[in-house]
C-alpha cells in the first residue's frame, strides 16, 4: 500500500542554499553530520490530498478541465479520482493485462491514453468509463520497451517511442446515423451459429454476448456487459452446439450456457495469462477437449468432462515438442483435421501441423514473400486464418490453405513431409484475408478480407498457374473488419460479423437476408422476406463500394477516393516509402478498424 500526495507548491526565497546543503548532506553521507541553516515546512493537512493506492503508482495525469486525477501502476487498473477527495476513486478502469507505465489525459476530447508494459495503448471515454479502442502492439509497430510517450491533441496523436518511434493517429469514428441498424453498440469480434437450437451467437470486446433467433433475425437474450468479464476475443461450441466457449482478453476460457447467461467453468492456467486468439473444441478417438492458442505462444489443451463439478480448471501439461520447438511469436489461430491433424498459425507467418494423438510436430511452414514484394520493409506476414481442405486436385491429399501478404491466400500440402503448393491472389484490394471458410463437400472456399469484402471461389476449377483466379461471386459485407464468417450448408445461408458493429446474414451467393437486430423480421426460406436487392446503407455509401468505371477514374482531387485499386496502391507506396525512409510505423485508428471493448 502507497501513499501519495496532492498539494499546493510553498514558495522557497533561498532555494539556492538549501538545494547546497542537501547535495552536502547527501555527499558527506552518515560519516559527517551537517547542519542545515533550514527548517523543512511541514505541510498542513488541509493544504494536502492523500490517496492510498494498492502496490503503488508508476505513473498518473492531472486535469483540470474535468477536475480528474488518474493513477496506474502495477495492478493493471487504472483508478479515477476527484483530485480533492481521496476516500474512494471515481471510477476503475479495467482492460490492461500488464503493469501501467504511461497516462494522459486529453481534455479536449474527453478521453484517457494508457499504455502497459507489454505495449498495448487503450483509449477511455472519460464520461462512459468505457475503452474505446485497444491497439495491438505489434500492428501498431511498437517494438521493444517503451521509453516515452507523448499525446498531440493538434495533430489527434499518440507518439510513442520505443526501439523506433510509433505513431498512432487518431481518426473518429462518425456517429452512427438514424438509417443505420447496428447488432452491437460495440464492435464484434466473433459469431457461431448452433444448428442444435437454431440461433445465432455474437460477442463484443465489451464481454456481451447475445443471442439471436436464426430464422427471423430477433435477439432472444443477452448477457455479460459487466466489468468484471474480460473482452471476448474468439468463441466456439461444443460439439453439439449447447454450450458456449469463449477466449477472453485476460487469457481465460469460459464455458456458458448461453440459454440463460450462466457460466458453467472457467478454464485458466496458473500464472501469468495472456490473450486468447483462438479456441476450437475437438474430439480425439473417444475424448473431448477445448483447445486454446494466443500470446502464451503455446498450446492449452483442457479436458472436456461435463461431470466435472470443479469451477476452475487447469490445463492439462503441455507437449513436449510445444515447449521445445514451438511457436516463436503470437499465434493468431488454430485449425483441426479429423482425425489426428492439427494446425495453428502465428503473427510471424510460421505455420505448425502437428499430430494431436502423439503431440509431435509433423510439419512447419513459413508464409514467402510475394515476388513482386520481395524487398517491402514490415510486410505483413501474420497468419490471422488457416482451414483444411481435403481431396484438392492441386495437392492430391489433405491441404492447408492460409491468409498469405497482400490479400494472397497460400496453399500447403500437409502429407508426406509438406510442401508449398502455391498461392493465388484473393483480395482485389490486397487486403489481408482474415476469414476462410469453406462448404460441407470442400467444394467453394469463401475468404473475407479486412475492409468487408467476401470472395467465393470454386476449388474444383482451380489449378496453381493460376495466380488471379476468377471468383465466382464476390460482395461487400461490411465496412470493417470481417471478425466472424461461417456457412450453414443446410440452409444455404453465410453469417457474417464484423468490428463495424453488425451480424448479418447472406445467401451463399451474397444477396442481402438483413441484419440481426434490424426492425423488420425475415423468414429464411422466403425470400420476398429478405432486405434483397437492398445492400446495407453504409456499405452503399462507402468510397471503396463504388465500382470502378472508366469515368471514374477522371484525374481530380477525388480520383483516389473513387478508385479503389488506384487508391489501395498508392497507399501501399505511401507506406513503404515511410518505412524505409523514416523507420517509423505509422497507424491510423481509422473508422474501418475502430474496437471498443
Amino acid at each position: 500500500m502507497s501513499n501519495y500526495q496532492l498539494g499546493c507548491v510553498l514558495p522557497l526565497t533561498d532555494a539556492e542554499q538549501q538545494l547546497s546543503e542537501i547535495r552536502e548532506a547527501c555527499y558527506e553521507g552518515k560519516t559527517k553530520k551537517v547542519q542545515m541553516s533550514w527548517t523543512p515546512q511541514i505541510r498542513a493537512s488541509c493544504d494536502q490530498t492523500v490517496f492510498t493506492v494498492h502496490k503503488g503508482v508508476k505513473t498518473f495525469d492531472l486535469c483540470q478541465k474535468h477536475s480528474l486525477l488518474v493513477t496506474g501502476g502495477m495492478d493493471r487498473l487504472i483508478r479515477m479520482w476527484d483530485p480533492h477527495f481521496s476516500g474512494k476513486p471515481t471510477g476503475i478502469l479495467k482492460g490492461h493485462s500488464a503493469p501501467i507505465v504511461h497516462l494522459c489525459i486529453s481534455s479536449e476530447d474527453s478521453q484517457i491514453f494508457s499504455v502497459s508494459t507489454d505495449s498495448t495503448v487503450k483509449i477511455w471515454d472519460i464520461q462512459d468509463q468505457s475503452c474505446l479502442f485497444t491497439a495491438d502492439p505489434k500492428a501498431s509497430g511498437i517494438h521493444g520497451d517503451i521509453s516515452a510517450c507523448s499525446y498531440s491533441s493538434a495533430m489527434k496523436s499518440l507518439f510513442i517511442a520505443a526501439d523506433c518511434m510509433a505513431v498512432l493517429s487518431l481518426k473518429i469514428r462518425p456517429q452512427f446515423c438514424s438509417r443505420l441498424t447496428v447488432s452491437h453498440n460495440k464492435p464484434v469480434m466473433c459469431c457461431g451459429y448452433s444448428q442444435e437450437f437454431r440461433q445465432v451467437v455474437s460477442c463484443t470486446e465489451g464481454s456481451v454476448v447475445k443471442v439471436w433467433d436464426f430464422d427471423t433475425g430477433r435477439q432472444v437474450f443477452e448477457f455479460g456487459g459487466t466489468r468484471d468479464l474480460s473482452a471476448i476475443t474468439c468463441m466456439t461450441f461444443d460439439l453439439r452446439g449447447r454450450r458456449l466457449i469463449t477466449g477472453g482478453r485476460d487469457g481465460c476460457l469460459k464455458i456458458w450456457n448461453f440459454n440463460n447467461g450462466h457460466c458453467l467453468k472457467t478454464l485458466k492456467k496458473d500464472g501469468e495469462c495472456n490473450e486468447v486468439c483462438d479456441c476450437i473444441f475437438l474430439k480425439v478417438n473417444r475424448n473431448s477437449y477445448v483447445m486454446s492458442v494466443g500470446r502464451d505462444r503455446k498450446i492449452d489443451i483442457y479436458s472436456d468432462i461435463p461431470e466435472d463439478l470443479r469451477h476452475v480448471q487447469r490445463p492439462q501439461p503441455s507437449w513436449e515438442d510445444d515447449l521445445k520447438n514451438g511457436h516463436n511469436e503470437d499465434v493468431l489461430c488454430a485449425a483441426q483435421c479429423p482425425p489426428s491433424l492439427l494446425a495453428t498459425s502465428s503473427y510471424d507467418g510460421e505455420i505448425i501441423v502437428w499430430n494431436v494423438v502423439s503431440g509431435r510436430i509433423q510439419c512447419r511452414f513459413v508464409t514467402p514473400h510475394a515476388a513482386e514484394y520481395q524487398s517491402a520493409e514490415g510486410l505483413d506476414l501474420s497468419v490471422p486464418s488457416i482451414i483444411f481442405l481435403k481431396n484438392l486436385k492441386v495437392s492430391s491429399a489433405t491441404a492447408l490453405l492460409s491468409s498469405g501478404a497482400v490479400g494472397c491466400i497460400n496453399i500447403w500440402q500437409v502429407l508426406r513431409g509438406g510442401k508449398f503448393v502455391s498461392s493465388f491472389k484473393a483480395s482485389r484490394f490486397q487486403q489481408k484475408i482474415t476469414k476462410l471458410a469453406k462448404t460441407d463437400k470442400d467444394t467453394l472456399l469463401y475468404a473475407a478480407d479486412q475492409i468487408g469484402y467476401i470472395y467465393v471461389y470454386n476449388m474444383n476449377k482451380y489449378s496453381p498457374e493460376q495466380k488471379s483466379p476468377r471468383a465466382e461471386t464476390f460482395w461487400r459485407a461490411h465496412t470493417g473488419r470481417v471478425s466472424g464468417l461461417q456457412i450453414v450448408d443446410n440452409d444455404q445461408v453465410v453469417l457474417t460479423s464484423s468490428t463495424d458493429h453488425t451480424v448479418r446474414l447472406w445467401s451463399t451467393r451474397g444477396e442481402f437476408i438483413g441484419t440481426f437486430g434490424q426492425s423488420e423480421s425475415w423468414s429464411i426460406h422466403i425470400s420476398s422476406s429478405w432486405m434483397h436487392p437492398a445492400v446495407p446503407y453504409e456499405v452503399l455509401i462507402h468510397p471503396l463500394s463504388m465500382p470502378d468505371h472508366d469515368i471514374l477514374n477522371v484525374k481530380t482531387h477525388l480520383t483516389d477516393a473513387t478508385n479503389p485499386d488506384k487508391a489501395e496502391a498508392d497507399r501501399g507506396e505511401l507506406q513503404s516509402a515511410r518505412h524505409s525512409k523514416l523507420r517509423t510505423r505509422p497507424t491510423s485508428i481509422s473508422d474501418t478498424d475502430f474496437e471498443e471493448d
